[in-house]
């Protein structure tokens, strides 16, 4: 079945070149005007991925983002930001917040879409095998569960595909480019402090087994042996 996207949008003529082009890209679509329309539609239906715009009529995109992630139902959701917001410190607060990409206004409506599939694409569940360290930290790609000491760790698809890229190739040391080429191939047109974000929002909800991810200065990132 086609991917659910859900659009949260206040502009009828955004939330409307949005649709036209996810529709023809096989995309199925839900549009909302505002937060709270969106949050009640959750209780009947879960959205493959999210495209949230942050200054919304009644609750702040921001809040809405928190709320999702703090929400381990709807946690591993992956979310889009698309705000006229351009600062990189708004972008930087945005990935803080759990945000798997921020797109800004005015943008392409092409390049909205590659970004989609691309999100997409990442955030897929792998049938990789279980990978375990120890007793400390266990990584299922199948069921997308990561456990510290046997205690489930909620992140976002993101930050488990770092993880699970970095537990893949234990010991071995990743560039910043090496982690962006991963979650985005040729479509990534990101920040190289992105990674630099997640790494950081990762190392906090691992709590102890976050002590295994190393930052080697001027190179990048491994998941110490």
């Amino acid at each position: 079945m086609d991917k659910l996207i859900a659009v949260i949008d206040d502009e009828p003529d955004i939330l409307h070149l949005v649709r036209l082009h996810l529709e023809k890209a096989s995309f199925r679509v839900q549009g909302f005007s505002n937060a709270g329309s969106f949050m009640v539609s959750l209780e009947s239906k879960t959205p493959d991925l999210i495209i949230l715009d942050l200054m919304l009529p009644d609750t702040d995109g921001c809040e809405v983002c928190r709320r999702l992630r703090q929400n381990t139902a709807f946690a591993s959701i992956p979310i889009i930001m698309l705000t006229a917001k351009t600062q990189e410190h708004d972008k930087i607060a945005g990935l803080n917040l759990g945000a798997d990409d921020y797109v800004t206004k005015p943008f392409s409506p092409r390049e909205l879409v590659a970004r989609v599939r691309a999100v997409l694409r990442r955030t897929a569940r792998g049938s990789d095998a279980v990978l375990a360290i120890d007793d400390l930290l266990t990584i299922d790609p199948e069921r997308f569960e990561i456990k510290v000491s046997g205690k489930p760790v909620t992140t976002t698809p993101v930050e488990f595909k770092i993880l699970h890229l970095l537990a893949s190739g234990r010991g071995k040391v990743f560039t910043r480019e090496k982690i962006l080429d991963h979650l985005w191939g040729n479509e990534k047109a990101v920040l190289d402090r992105t990674v630099d974000v997640h790494i950081k929002n990762l190392r906090d909800k691992l709590g102890q087994a976050g002590l295994l991810i190393r930052n080697i200065r001027g190179v990048g990132y491994k998941l110490s042996e």
